[in-house]
């Protein structure tokens, strides 16, 4: 379904019926209407526009988003200013002066009845828990395509909206957390991975195993298995338990691959804290920063391959699947 046509069709149509609204229903200086007809006019055109408005404001919003002039969240946060304004300035300004039988403009109406609802969907999505749809296979097993999760906003403090700016500070990220970031290379896509390394922490992965601060991470080989993956192709995997945090996660491993791509590392950041060989690659992780990767390890870009997280770029903790339609099973999943 081509989304773009269908918003320019519906801001096309809607714009339209608005212009129109101007010239209709209103007599001409030649021929003055009755005052039936004039009632009949004005309810028709009214009519319209209850349709016309909120598809318009819809369009507007959603082609702000799908076309990257703004992120969702700035969207958001203006569809809420712009409806409550304009409730606002009714209340104080146009309310007083509009006769009282007149019909209330449809802008404002539109506004009185999308104002509460925007702002308790702003209020939820900023500060309390944000919903994110899973897109592709890094973090199988634990996540898998088509999974939609809650992130909690405030586990790691709460931040302003927009702007991702700390205001008051309730924890900080656990080695082991599912954590949903912006990602450093393009910060308007929000990325999830496991915090694999804390700031401070020397990371050291080798023969498909992870040492933290020279202490080998507690590994159990459970079983190997074919299965096929989201191109179709069939992958042999290793399954591994590991227990980074308080509790174990499953990861998959390809034997058959790399540990690292070394054709894919890029220049990043305190990309010096790095080192690369054919058979191991060591960072030391910067203060405010942390080291991400995949529970589908040799299927995972990550922080092997474009660096560290910035704290500034933490979105939140993923807590729970909430719906998954090819997979009714995993609702109501706890993410560990």
């Amino acid at each position: 379904m081509n989304w773009e046509m269908i918003g320019w069709l519906a801001l096309a149509t809607s714009g339209l019926v608005i212009v129109a609204s101007f010239f209709v229903g209103r007599p001409n200086t030649a021929v003055a209407a009755t005052a039936a007809d004039g009632r009949q006019d004005q309810h028709s055109v009214h009519a319209w526009l209850e349709v016309a408005w909120p598809v318009f404001f819809i369009a507007i919003m959603g082609m702000l988003t799908l076309k990257e002039v703004m992120g969702f969240p700035a969207v958001l946060l203006l569809a809420t200013l712009l409806t409550g304004l304009v409730w606002l300035v009714d209340i104080f300004v146009l309310k007083k002066s509009r006769a009282t039988k007149s019909v209330e403009p449809v802008v404002v109406e539109m506004a009185r009845s999308f104002f509460p609802v925007i702002l308790i969907v702003f209020v939820l999505r900023s500060f309390l828990y944000e919903p994110f749809k899973i897109p592709s296979e890094s973090m199988v097993p634990t996540l898998v395509v088509g999974d939609f999760i809650l992130v909690n906003k405030f586990t790691y403090g709460v931040r302003l909206p927009v702007l991702n700016k700390k205001i008051i500070d309730v924890g900080l990220p656990k080695r082991g957390d599912v954590m949903v970031f912006r990602y450093p290379e393009d910060p308007t896509k929000d990325f999830i991975k496991r915090v694999v390394g804390l700031p401070g922490d020397k990371i050291a992965y080798k023969n498909k195993r992870l040492v933290i601060n020279d202490q080998p991470i507690t590994t159990e080989q459970l079983d190997s298995q074919t299965r096929v993956d989201d191109r179709l192709a069939f992958q042999s995997y290793d399954v591994i338990r590991e227990k980074l945090g308080e509790k174990p996660h499953i990861s998959y491993l390809d034997p058959r691959a790399q540990g690292v791509r070394l054709g894919g590392v890029r220049e990043f950041p305190n990309r010096g804290n790095c080192a690369y060989n054919d058979d191991e690659m060591t960072c030391t992780v910067p203060a405010g920063h942390y080291f991400m990767m995949g529970d589908n390890r040799d299927n995972s870009e990550d922080s092997r391959y474009w660096g560290f997280v910035p704290e500034d770029n933490i979105v939140g903790k993923a807590v729970l699947v909430w719906m998954n339609f090819s997979a009714m099973k995993r609702i109501g999943t706890s993410i560990e």
